[in-house]
């Protein structure tokens, strides 16, 4: 639609239209006296009549809950329409073509033709009777077995208005025709096509079919399955763009299932028509889905307003999607376009990746129902599946890791939350929080990552390499004191390379436990070291005071290598523990288990050396 409905023909549908009779289609209503009718409020729970409709004056109130207003108000709470939607049912109804302008007052194009909409709503309703008798007969025998094969019985399929479009080239047309419609009103609705001969032919043969219905209930299109082997079509063929059926607009299901998804402000997202078969015959009445088309913008505009989807009231969105790549591809865009909603959006992946209906079938509607109440945050499976691309267990995969993630995070759109995933994201990458909260800082602002990028390496005026120098230093001028201690600590736990090149070269000349006495220390030390810096950096530290007054002891140098080994066992501590949230307890329990017991030690660990350091503190 173009613009919006001309202000006079809004009147002219008000004007034109029976309150009375459009709200008698929902409620019984009784004479009340002095002109006014009255019945049960179709929008709370009552007892007594409390709904009281004037049709001298086109209105209706409800004193018991307090709404109110004209026809076109009633549609749209009743039915959830928007008003544009709500005023071009009543027009259809009373006959009366609707005109369109654009914001500047100017004329845009009119609407379907006066009658059009009622036409092709009734023949869509025709073809949907006809394909749900022919669902009998003989010839659609696989029909019936598809749908038992997935669970769905006699009375399933009559609920959700099942059919079978015969094997044939013009049963459909033949049928439609006799009732009264022209090929002209076929072709219009998508229910038929012209053949390259000029013949008129039905678009769907020899599937299984299901009516698509609007928010309103009018069936306005069909979805058809293959089912016959010599079928080269593609497997489901849905109706083609029409005056009614618009794909990007529809979603499977929300007839009946928008009253519970406004009631309780959640709706399912599935892939497919037996997916909200089995969701809604299992218990999960909110579950629809997209018909030939990705889940998109005009989609999420329908279910915001089901939802009251605003800054202030915000529902629940639970995305359902295979397991396979596919399936976090979609989970990835359907994140993407989150950030249309303030509604809260989850995603639910069953074991191996079955879909609602296949899990109905392998496990009953319980494990539907668990499906779906097990849902997680849609942000954090777009942050597993992102992790799962690269290799945690290298510096450049966390470092590219974190270059993909910090923009996923960087674009939650509550910001109260963002420093949570910041932490989520820095447990599964054994990285500082403060270094992956600036990155998705920088991230939200647009700009650059911060560089370096996250590293181990050690700024020169760190702790970490006063305490490290110290420890050598330690070693070559008091070996005797700290060469059983010292020995212990090898140059694993040195981030700075120099010292890690003394350190090891420390270890070539025999390790400062056996050290000789005098100058003949030192001189090992400088000739085993491989580069003229480390024996320049043995030449300072030989004889570079310690930075304490008093002569070292035991306890000292027991203080100096505790800090030395914190860092390295911190970090190794942070990588293991990243691991372990990256495993699944349940498909490999053995593997969970022992790296949770080695981290429980190094959290024991972490904490001696803790406390070591504060006592020479």
């Amino acid at each position: 639609m173009v613009g919006r409905i001309r202000t006079a023909d809004v009147a002219l549908v008000r004007e034109r239209t029976s309150i009375d009779d459009v709200i008698a289609e929902h409620v019984t209503l009784t004479n009340a006296g002095g002109g006014n009718l009255k019945g049960l409020c179709p929008f709370h729970d009552e007892r007594s009549p409390s709904f009281n409709v004037t049709p001298s004056r086109g209105f209706w109130h409800c004193f018991g809950c307090g709404a109110g207003g004209d026809v076109i108000t009633f549609l749209t709470q009743l039915e959830h329409l928007s008003f544009a939607e709500a005023v071009e049912r009543l027009a259809a109804r009373a006959g009366i073509t609707l005109h369109y302008e654009t914001t500047d007052g100017r004329s845009s194009r009119p609407s379907m033709p006066t009658g059009q909409r009622q036409r092709l709503v009734a023949a869509n309703a025709e073809a949907a009777a006809f394909y749900s008798e022919q669902l009998s007969t003989p010839q659609a025998q696989p029909a019936r077995e598809f749908l038992a094969q997935r669970g769905f019985d006699r009375d399933a399929a009559v609920t959700y208005g099942c059919g079978f479009a015969p094997d044939n080239w013009d049963s459909l047309s033949k049928h439609m025709r006799q009732k009264g419609f022209t090929v002209d009103e076929l072709t219009t609705a998508g229910l038929v096509k012209t053949a390259r001969s000029g013949s008129v032919i039905d678009r769907f043969r020899g599937r299984l079919i299901w009516p698509i219905r609007d928010i309103g209930g009018d069936v306005i299109g069909f979805g058809a399955r293959r089912l016959l082997e010599d079928d080269n079509g593609p497997k489901y063929l849905n109706t083609p763009e029409t005056p009614l059926y618009k794909k990007s607009h529809v979603l499977y299901g929300i007839d009946s299932a928008k009253r519970e998804i406004a009631k309780t402000r959640e709706v399912v997202i599935v892939e497919g028509y037996t997916d909200v078969m089995a969701c809604h015959l299992a218990g999960v009445p909110t579950a629809v889905a997209t018909c030939g088309t990705s889940f998109g913008t005009d989609h999420i505009t329908v279910l915001r307003r089901l939802l009251m989807d605003t800054d202030e009231f915000a529902g629940k969105i639970v995305f359902t999607f295979d397991g396979d790549e596919a399936g976090q591809r979609a989970a990835l865009k359907a994140f993407s376009d989150e950030q249309r909603f303030a509604s809260q959006t989850y995603i639910a992946v069953s074991p191996g990746g079955m879909d609602p209906c296949e899990l109905r079938m392998a496990s009953g509607d319980g494990a539907v129902r668990e499906l779906i109440a097990g849902r997680e945050r849609l942000v954090e499976f777009a942050l597993r599946s992102t992790l799962a691309t690269h290799d945690l267990d290298s510096v450049e995969g966390r470092v590219a890791a974190l270059r993909a993630t910090a923009p996923l995070v960087a674009k939650i759109k509550d910001r109260a939350t963002r420093p949570r995933y910041a932490n989520w994201l820095a447990g599964r990458l054994g990285e500082d929080v403060e270094t992956v909260r600036q990155w998705v800082h920088t991230a939200a602002k647009g700009e650059a990552p911060p560089q370096p990028p996250p590293s181990r390496a050690v700024p020169v005026d760190s702790p970490q390499r006063k305490r490290e120098r110290e420890a050598l230093k330690l070693a070559l001028q008091y070996p005797e004191l700290a060469g059983p201690y010292f020995d212990e600590v090898d140059e694993t736990y040195f981030l700075d390379p120099i010292h890690v090149s003394v350190r090891l070269a420390i270890r070539e000349a025999g390790g400062a436990a056996t050290a000789p006495d005098g100058p003949n220390w030192i001189a090992a030390v400088t000739a085993a070291c491989t580069d003229l810096v480390a024996a320049a950096v043995v030449a300072e530290l030989a004889v570079e005071p310690l930075r304490r007054a008093t002569p070292p002891d035991g306890h000292y140098v027991s203080v100096v290598l505790a800090g030395v080994r914190r860092p390295a066992t911190e970090s190794r501590m942070l990588e293991l523990k990243s691991k372990v949230q990256r495993i699944n307890p349940q498909t490999d329990f053995a593997e969970y288990m022992r790296l949770y017991q080695e981290v429980i030690a190094l959290e024991g660990q972490v904490r001696g050396l803790r406390e070591q350091e504060a006592r020479g503190m």
